[in-house]
């Protein structure tokens, strides 16, 4: 790249953001996909003879400058923003297929890339294994920026968030050891599959520690200031501090900055931040993702032009055969140890599982000197282009045809009523609260507290309205109430347990009724 003065760089990163801006300005007026149109078009662009834009081309195209944006500047804001709005009751309540998807599925397809690619790609070992890594994780930023305009099902979105957010340190793990460590482990035989398995747990540990250390010192000293601003600037400093400090001490900055912004988000919002906060770092951290979204997708499109496939079609076919395989065999064994996952919510995770600029952010980032570079560049670029184009294009068509998405007649006026509902009663437990902190008297909050209170009562007369309209939307509400407080009985019964109360052969019998119940209204769910 020739040298370029800041004030050109700057100028070039201007024009690029006016692009990806207006690009996803007319794709949401049309109601389109916008991560899709930047692909489109900036690959369109790479692939023009614009004079004008060939600068800009040249700027992002070079493989350092497109490293540095996704893996230092995109990455932890995106991952950040995602942990920080992520209940971490919904984390918890679905970490079995979270994990066994994150872990266990990513390693399968790890496994089934790479012996794939030694037999049908003829790559050496190093290589095979590093496009295993690249293709085994499914990318946050594409997989967050598409489905969150899908309005998918919450549980099935929890899965397919937490997925993404935990599956990339497992994958950064293995395509550092596949890169530079691979045939040493293998030399050591027994000895290296030891050191191997120590360097992934002491890389996630580590992770672990700096992410909730880092998020539970910002989370304390939210508690000392009511000053949005600064706490804007507190959680910038922590996503982009626990992912730097991670990476240099050789952990998972991946993992350090979703738990950091999980700890943010779900303890230090409790316990530091008010209404006023919260809600103006949860659109500080939106328009930032917006911005970020639309860079990285016109960034991926320009950088596709890069590769040159002449005479590799049959290839590149098998290499994305390869990886789809390898998906589908992880997603569906994994699950297999999960229960009530609906087979249909199967068939979304597997075609879910995008690619996107991480993979090609990390191939990037190789020596050029590796042996097998070039290939594994053009291999994972087409994974990228078709998995953001073609899965990117159709998942809402699948999600449509399987039925996922379906709502019951009459449920989003209950969504209506009950989001009203609920913003009138935290308005009165915010105004109880101010009239106890500041002594306000009952003569200035009275009429708002009478206004606020008839507003409630008029929704509760339309829900029951509703419910008379819609006897199934009724009955689909008290399955997920009966089903809650049976998980609560669950809970009671495991209690009295671990106190001694009673025993574990009469806890077993009503554990048993419990969960045949819950079986029940799961089928019925």
């Amino acid at each position: 790249m020739e040298e370029m003065n800041l004030h050109h760089i700057f100028s070039l990163i201007l024009v690029l953001v006016m692009l990806a801006a207006g690009i996803t300005a007319i794709a949401k007026k049309f109601k389109q996909p916008y991560p899709i149109a930047l692909v489109i078009i900036g690959a369109v662009i790479g692939l023009s003879n614009i004079p004008f834009l060939k600068p800009l081309k040249t700027f992002i195209t070079e493989g350092e400058v497109f490293n540095f944006a996704v893996l230092t500047l995109f990455l932890p804001a995106l991952l950040g923003e995602a942990a920080l709005k992520l209940p971490f009751s919904q984390l918890f309540d679905n970490k079995k297929p979270i994990l066994l998807l994150a872990f266990g599925g990513t390693f399968l397809s790890f496994i089934v890339i790479g012996f794939s690619s030694l037999w049908l790609l003829q790559l050496s070992v190093p290589a095979a294994f590093v496009f295993a890594s690249v293709m085994s994780a499914t990318d946050p930023v594409s997989v967050l920026s598409i489905f969150k305009n899908l309005g998918v099902n919450k549980r099935l979105s929890t899965m397919i968030e937490g997925e993404s957010l935990f599956n990339d340190g497992l994958a950064v793990v293995l395509f550092n050891i596949s890169a530079f460590s691979l045939l040493t482990y293998m030399d050591l035989g027994i000895e290296g599959a030891g050191l191997g398995l120590w360097e992934f747990v002491k890389v996630v540990a580590l992770g672990l520690i700096i992410g909730g250390a880092g998020g539970y010192v910002a989370s304390k000293l939210t508690k000392y200031f009511d000053d949005y601003p600064l706490e804007i600037i507190f959680s910038i400093i922590l996503f982009y501090g626990a992912y730097l400090l991670a990476e240099n001490v050789g952990a998972s900055g991946v993992i350090a900055v979703v738990v950091a912004a999980l700890t943010l988000g779900n303890y230090g919002a409790n316990i530091g931040m008010s209404p006023t906060t919260k809600l103006n770092i949860s659109n500080f951290w939106d328009v930032v993702t917006l911005l970020i979204n639309s860079l990285v997708f016109l960034m991926v499109g320009l950088e596709i032009t890069r590769i040159d496939v002449a005479d590799r079609w049959g290839l590149i076919f098998i290499a994305i055969l390869i990886a789809l395989v390898a998906r589908s065999i992880a997603v569906y064994t994994s699950t297999l140890f999960t229960e009530n996952i609906p087979f249909t919510w199967k068939h979304i995770l597997n075609w879910g599982g995008l690619k996107g600029s991480l993979s090609i952010a990390l191939v990037l980032s190789l020596p050029r000197d590796f042996d097998g570079r070039e290939d594994i560049l053009i291999f994972t670029f087409s994974m990228v282009l078709f998995s953001l184009v073609c899965q990117g294009l159709t998942i809402k068509p699948v999600l449509d045809w399987l039925g996922v998405n379906k709502q019951e007649k009459g449920y989003e006026d209950y969504e209506v009523l009950l989001a009203h509902a609920y913003r009138y009663e935290k308005a009165l437990d915010e105004i109880g609260r101010v009239k106890n902190n500041l002594r306000v008297t009952d003569a200035v909050t009275h009429e708002m507290v009478d206004e606020y209170q008839q507003s409630l009562e008029k929704i509760q007369n339309d829900t029951t309205d509703l419910f008379e309209k819609q006897p199934k939307l009724k009955k689909k509400q008290q399955n997920i109430l009966e089903r809650h407080s049976l998980y609560a009985q669950h809970e009671a019964v495991e209690r009295l347990v671990r106190e001694d109360i009673i025993s574990s052969e009469a806890a077993d019998k009503i554990t048993e009724q419990i969960m045949d119940h819950l079986a029940e209204l799961e089928s019925d769910h």
